[in-house]
């Protein structure tokens, strides 16, 4: 699949526009309307749509895409955090109003047809700017000097939308909740950024990961990528697998395949972590207890079937799954960690991934057919989440500051 690049459909003003996505399909339902709704996010897409109406040239289209795209990234970010008017009766630390709005607002734009030419290069640079400024990807900024420490952290869209049309993302509240927060540790402060990638397959073959990470690696002090994974447990996961196992994404794509990277001669079935997970297990993070993960499952170097291996991976083995299993969350701590070796940092940039608890509705509200959008228990489960998070990342740059001491 060739990366945000729209189909065919459409070339030049007069032309039918391309239809919009599976995932942005999913916007008529009365939930994600209610979502947006009840969050105040319901005007974004319209925001949007009335400053591409007053574009006379693609120059002036994909300013108003990048204006509209940070401010929906920056509102998100600062009603998570407590800033500005709450927008409505959700929960401030809710993920799904950006994932929605962002949605209408790309449904919006890959469906406009403007008096002016546009071609299918140019809808899908405007749609790629969208995507990135509307995840924070371009927000990264780092303090300079010394004094502080930089940590980079990352979250996903919320997945498996079929289904239960309702689900949020723990990681993805996460990023929202920590982006630009300086957290306080015993070694002294650390400046957090964050950004949130897709769950679609296409975006991570066309190298959406490493084009958000590879300016940043080198200026931060440790990162994490953090995904939703196992019901009741954190998971730090050792060890990342080269390998997709095929389970659809948010377009009901599948890929089974090794993970497609820049020079596969060089590429490893294996990389591992570097963050201080002896330390991050043994510390009182919070309710959710927190697990050394170092099960993978590989084909044997001498042939055979896949075999799981809870020690983790033999010499010359080839990857079937990762600690993190093989779908996007095993692939951006991959692209992550393979990234940080490339770039030469193994040894000096702590580095991998963690997987939340899912995160499930209190009780009484399980059935994605009649229950409601929010409720006690799921406000709570997200919260402590969020915050074992953070506990876990100050645990992580205290411990290394302490190893590098």
């Amino acid at each position: 699949m060739t990366g945000l690049t729209a189909p065919t459909a459409a070339s030049a003003a007069g032309t039918a526009a391309p239809s919009p996505t599976v995932e942005e399909r999913r916007l008529d339902g009365s939930v994600p309307q209610e979502i947006l709704r009840r969050s105040g996010f319901a005007a974004a897409a319209p925001d949007l749509a009335r400053s591409l109406d007053r574009a006379r040239s693609y120059a002036q289209a994909r300013r108003a895409v990048v204006r509209e795209g940070t401010r929906l990234w920056r509102r998100a970010v600062d009603r998570a955090q407590g800033r500005g008017p709450a927008g409505g009766d959700l929960s401030r630390d809710d993920d799904r109003p950006l994932y929605w709005a962002r949605l209408g607002m790309t449904r919006e734009l890959r469906t406009w047809e403007p008096g002016f030419g546009l071609t299918d290069r140019q809808r899908a640079r405007l749609l790629d700017e969208l995507e990135r400024t509307s995840r924070g990807q371009t927000a990264i900024t780092f303090p300079r000097g010394g004094g502080v420490k930089r940590v980079l952290v990352t979250g996903f869209d919320p997945f498996t939308l079929d289904r239960d049309v309702r689900i949020s993302n723990p990681s993805g509240a996460t990023a929202l909740a920590l982006d630009g927060t300086v957290i306080e540790t015993p070694d002294g402060p650390a400046r957090v950024e964050t950004a949130v990638f897709p769950v679609r397959w296409r975006d991570f073959t066309d190298g959406a990961v490493e084009r958000a990470l590879r300016p940043h690696l080198p200026e931060v002090d440790l990162f994490t990528t953090v995904s939703q994974g196992r019901v009741g447990r954190f998971d730090v996961e050792r060890t990342n697998g080269a390998w997709r196992g095929g389970f659809p994404d948010n377009e009901n794509v599948g890929r089974t395949e090794t993970v497609p990277v820049t020079d596969p001669a060089t590429q490893p079935q294996w990389t591992t972590t570097t963050l201080p997970y002896a330390a991050i297990v043994a510390a009182g993070t919070g309710r959710f207890p927190v697990y050394d993960n170092t099960s993978v499952t590989e084909i044997p170097a001498d042939g055979g079937g896949p075999v799981v291996r809870p020690g983790g991976p033999t010499p010359g083995s080839t990857a079937r799954a990762g600690g993190g299993g093989d779908y996007l969350s095993n692939e951006i701590a991959y692209r992550a960690t393979l990234l940080r070796d490339r770039l030469g940092l193994h040894d000096t940039l702590p580095g991998g991934h963690v997987h939340t608890p899912v995160l499930q509705f209190g009780d009484g509200n399980t059935d994605p057919a009649t229950g409601t959008v929010t409720d006690p228990g799921f406000v709570r489960n997200r919260l402590d989440i969020i915050d074992q998070v953070r506990a876990i990342v100050t645990v992580a740059v205290s411990a290394t500051e302490r190893t590098r001491g």
